[in-house]
C-alpha cells in the first residue's frame, strides 16, 4: 500500500522585529523571551488546536540555524519539555540555513511515506535578537583552504550574491524596490489571523500580531536608501555590479517559530482529523556558492519534473524574498504569473527568522491556498553554500 503523508494543521508566532548587534535600538516584541519557549508555545499550541495527543508524535525535526548561546544543542527537545509535554517523544535539529525548517517538513513527509514515523511535528525556531546571526562562527572559518582555494579568491557575502544575481537577470534598482514595496502591500492587505499564534511574554503580555509590515512603503521611499554591501574590494573584483541591494529590498532580520504535523492520511482518519493538504513532491538541488541564491531554479526544476506538473498548475508559488533579486529572477526564469509568485508578501515584509522560515512559508502557502480555492502550492528556499529546497503540496 501506498503510503501519503498529510498535513493537519501549520502555524507560526507573529513576526517581531530582530536586534541587530550592531543597533543600540531596543529588541522587538519578542525579543525578552528565549527561544525555546517561543517555539514551546507554539508547539502547545499545534495540540491544543488540533486536540491531538502529543504522546502519539514519533519525532519531532526541528529547524535552527544559529547554533549557539541560548540555540544550543537540541532546541526542540528543550522547547517541547518546556512546553510540557511528554518526555518520551524524542527531538532532532536539523541546519540546511535558511530552509531548515522547509526541510525538517520534507524529512517528516518523507519519514511517514517510508513508514518509519506515523506521526512527526515539524517545526523551526529562530530568536535574532537573542542569538545573532553568524555568532556560532566566532570569528572562525568554516570553509576550509580547500574549498577557498576551489573558489579563490574568496566566497563573497550573501548580500554580493544577491547583487551579482541582479546584475546577471538585469534587475535594475527600481525593479528591486518596486517588488518589495509589493510585498509590504500584499502582507499589509493579508488576514494573517488563521495561521498566526498569539505569544505571551515573561511579564503577561500578549504578542498577537506581526510587527514587521511597514504598509505605508513605496518605491519612492525606498529608492532613498543606500547600498548595503558596497566595497571598494567587492567592486574591483566584480564590476559587473551596480550596487542595488539595500535594507530596504532585503528580508528583515526576525525573531519567530512555526510548527507543522503531519501524519499518514490512514492515522488522521483514526483521529477523527481533515488533512488539510498532501505532500505531493519535492526537489533539492545545488548551485555554486558564489552567486549562491540561484539554487532555487533547477530544485524547482527538479520538483516539477518528479510531481508531473507545468508552473501553471501552481495555485500559489513562495519563493523566499531574502533578497529582492531572488523571487525577481527565479520569476523571470519560469515566466510565472506575477500574482501567484508570494500573493501574500514574503521575507522583505514578514521578516526571515532563519530557523523558522520554511515552516512559515509552508503554513502561508497552506492558508493562501485554502483562501482561493486553489490546488497545488511550491515553495523554494535558497540557501547558504548554493543550496535550495523545493517542496509542492496539494490542498486538500
Amino acid at each position: 500500500m501506498t503510503r501519503s503523508a498529510v498535513i493537519v494543521d501549520a502555524i507560526r508566532s507573529p513576526m517581531a522585529k530582530g536586534k541587530a548587534p550592531e543597533n543600540d535600538r531596543p529588541g522587538g516584541a519578542l525579543s525578552g523571551l528565549h527561544p525555546a519557549d517561543l517555539l514551546g508555545q507554539m508547539l502547545a499550541a499545534l495540540f491544543a488546536r488540533t486536540d491531538v495527543d502529543p504522546g502519539v508524535v514519533d519525532d519531532v525535526i526541528t529547524g535552527c540555524v544559529t547554533n549557539s548561546g541560548e540555540q544550543t544543542g537540541t532546541i526542540g527537545r528543550w522547547a517541547w519539555l518546556g512546553a510540557g509535554l511528554p518526555e518520551h517523544v524524542p527531538s532532532v535539529m536539523v541546519n540546511r540555513a535558511c530552509g531548515s525548517s522547509q526541510q525538517a517538513a520534507d524529512f517528516a513527509a518523507q519519514a511517514v511515506i517510508a513508514g518509519a514515523c506515523d506521526v512527526v511535528v515539524a517545526c523551526g525556531v529562530e530568536s535574532m535578537s537573542r542569538v545573532p546571526m553568524f555568532s556560532a562562527r566566532m570569528g572562525a572559518d568554516p570553509f576550509g583552504p580547500a574549498a577557498l582555494a576551489r573558489y579563490a579568491p574568496g566566497m563573497v557575502p550573501q548580500g554580493v550574491a544577491a547583487e551579482l544575481v541582479a546584475a546577471r537577470w538585469n534587475l535594475d534598482r527600481q525593479a528591486l524596490d518596486e517588488y518589495a514595496a509589493a510585498s509590504h502591500t500584499r502582507a499589509a492587505a493579508t488576514d494573517f489571523g488563521g495561521e498566526t499564534v498569539p505569544v505571551t511574554l515573561p511579564g503577561g503580555a500578549v504578542v498577537d500580531a506581526d510587527e514587521t509590515i511597514r504598509p505605508g512603503t513605496t518605491a519612492e521611499k525606498l529608492a532613498q536608501l543606500g547600498s548595503s554591501f558596497r566595497s571598494e574590494e567587492m567592486t574591483e573584483r566584480f564590476p559587473e555590479i551596480g550596487w542595488h541591494i539595500t535594507a530596504g529590498n532585503s528580508s528583515q532580520l526576525t525573531d519567530g517559530a512555526s510548527a507543522v504535523l503531519i501524519m499518514t492520511e490512514e492515522r488522521a482518519a483514526a483521529l477523527g482529523l481533515k488533512p488539510r493538504a498532501r505532500f505531493h513532491a519535492f526537489g533539492l538541488a545545488s548551485d555554486d556558492p558564489i552567486t549562491m541564491l540561484t539554487g532555487p531554479i533547477p530544485a524547482t526544476r527538479k520538483a516539477l519534473e518528479r510531481s508531473g506538473l507545468g508552473i501553471d498548475d501552481l495555485d500559489h508559488i513562495e519563493v523566499n524574498e531574502a533578497f529582492a533579486s531572488v523571487p525577481l529572477a527565479w520569476r523571470t526564469e519560469f515566466d510565472a504569473d506575477p500574482a501567484r509568485v508570494n500573493p501574500r508578501g514574503g521575507a522583505i515584509s514578514l521578516g526571515h527568522p532563519l530557523g523558522a522560515s520554511g515552516a512559515r512559508l509552508l503554513t502561508t502557502m497552506l492558508n493562501g491556498l485554502e483562501a482561493t480555492g486553489g490546488r497545488y502550492g511550491l515553495q523554494t528556499m535558497c540557501e547558504a553554500g548554493g543550496m535550495a529546497n523545493a517542496t509542492i503540496i496539494e490542498r486538500l
